[in-house]
């Protein structure tokens, strides 16, 4: 098991006063059966009149804020301190046959499978990832009839990690998963959707997970301060063994190095930060740093 210290700034600034803001925030890590927690933070600066936190309907912690100090900086820090050992699945699920795994693709799931329903939220369009036909036309290579669910999947993984290229932005919050298969270069937030897109258009169960990834500094170098970053990947789920979680921009199953903040449908049900604020400034900026470091 290994400990982590996180800290995630993020810092607006506006050429005007804002004489008012109403945040919301995807930030505390989640208890997880390989994660646990210790310790959760969030301070911002100017100070919120309106500070409180809920559980939403997947899970995660979501916080909202409340400003009414007129401002031209806004700060939210979350510190977190959590402890994460490698997830592992229970032997053989990953045998499934894929079709055996889409949910509800007998009539004993009900029975036998009792998070399938919860699974079926997962297996529909939203709204950042529609499902185009040339997706399912992508994913079937992959997908042979009666291959095991493990390996279905985690060669769609390789195949997405070697057909696309990592270009820092090169996308935004409005691309498709279509255009992403046009043009081939994204970031992780665009991989993991359009890997859920895959296993959505096929009927299987997607998420999309938000959390952070820690680095390793090569040999004989120093680790740096904000070397870690926030990341996205995806979760398959598998009858009988709950979700296999698998990070496409970097090829390989999720270890103790993830940690997992959120979990949805897509980005826009779990966000870091966001907000809505009112100003008469013309101009803003947004900086964002991540230091994740072993504690």
């Amino acid at each position: 098991m290994t400990t982590y210290r996180i800290e995630h700034r993020t810092t607006y600034t506006y050429d005007s006063d804002v004489t008012g803001s109403y945040g919301q925030v995807h930030l505390r890590p989640r208890d997880l059966g390989w994660q646990t927690c210790v310790a959760h933070e969030i301070r911002i600066e100017p100070e919120p009149a309106d500070l409180f936190a809920h559980v939403d309907l997947y899970g995660n912690t979501k916080s909202y804020f409340h400003i009414v100090q007129p401002h031209t900086r806004l700060v939210v820090t979350s510190t977190s301190v959590v402890k994460v050992e490698v997830n592992t699945l229970q032997p053989g699920v990953l045998d499934t046959p894929w079709e055996q795994a889409v949910p509800g693709s007998d009539d004993d799931h009900a029975v036998s499978q009792p998070d399938a329903w919860e699974a079926t939220d997962f297996t529909f369009p939203s709204r950042y990832v529609e499902i185009p036909s040339p997706i399912r036309e992508y994913a079937r290579p992959s997908f042979t009839a009666g291959r095991p669910i493990g390996e279905a999947v985690v060669e769609l993984m390789h195949r997405i990690h070697r057909d696309f290229t990592y270009q820092s932005g090169s996308t935004s919050l409005s691309t498709k998963v279509s255009d992403l298969l046009e043009k081939r270069t994204g970031v992780c937030q665009d991989f993991a959707h359009f890997m859920v897109a895959n296993l959505r258009s096929l009927g299987l169960a997607g998420r999309y997970v938000s959390g952070y990834l820690a680095t390793r500094p090569a040999p004989g170098k120093p680790r740096q301060v904000e070397d870690a970053a926030s990341h996205a990947w995806v979760g398959c789920w598998i009858p009988g063994g709950g979700w296999l979680y698998l990070d496409p921009t970097n090829n390989r199953l999720i270890d103790d190095s993830h940690t997992t903040v959120a979990w949805g449908r897509d980005y826009g049900d779990v966000p870091p930060v966001k907000g809505v604020i009112f100003t008469e400034a013309k101009k803003s900026t947004m900086e964002v740093s991540v230091d994740m470091a072993e504690a």
